[in-house]
């Protein structure tokens, strides 16, 4: 199985600014359909905002996809460093347990490239999307887009439904009033 080259966006590290970013598993598939690998990405998400320094605002996880709305604590960080961080864990714990578990699907995500070497792949390679947020107002906005993405895949006919996503805790602290910039 080939894969497409994709092009390399440019990620814009800019002070104080947070981040709206999308990637997608390998060739799109439903990767993110089993508690499993859910749990794998949450908790590489987890360490990796705590020990990058990121506040996570939102997220949503799709069967094939991801949104968060991250925001970086420090003015100089690497959304590159942040993006590789999450998905380097996630990619070598599924290839392992594919390896004793699933070689069917092992070899589906296994890629031969040019030089002949096999490579596996959990994630669509390219660094997805990445939309630096200047506002509250955007961060709020985007994060009611990836609260409703389920709604809109018709998977749930309420954000609150989806179970992996950041909308039941928008939910309870949204009746408190929050401020983004706090965080």
């Amino acid at each position: 199985m080939q894969s497409t080259p994709r092009k390399k966006i440019k990620h814009f590290n800019d002070p104080g600014q947070a981040h709206f970013l999308t990637f997608s598993c390998f060739q799109r598939l439903p990767l993110l359909t089993k508690q499993r690998p859910i749990h794998w990405f949450l908790s590489a998400l987890s360490k990796t905002c705590r020990n990058l320094d990121y506040s996570l605002w939102g997220y949503v996880i799709m069967p094939e996809h991801i949104h968060l709305v991250i925001h970086p604590k420090t003015d100089e960080y690497d959304i590159s460093a942040f993006l590789q961080a999450i998905k380097q864990p996630v990619s070598r714990v599924a290839k392992s347990w594919l390896s004793a578990n699933d070689p069917h699907w092992l070899s589906k995500l296994t890629i031969q490239r040019s030089d002949g070497k096999k490579e596996f792949h959990f994630w669509q390679s390219g660094g997805g999307y990445d939309r630096n947020v200047f506002t509250e107002g955007e961060a709020r906005q985007k994060i009611e887009y990836l609260h409703y993405n389920p709604v809109r895949r018709g998977l749930v006919n309420d954000p609150l439904e989806w179970k992996w996503s950041s909308a039941r805790w928008w939910e309870v602290v949204g009746k408190y009033g929050i401020d983004l910039s706090e965080y």
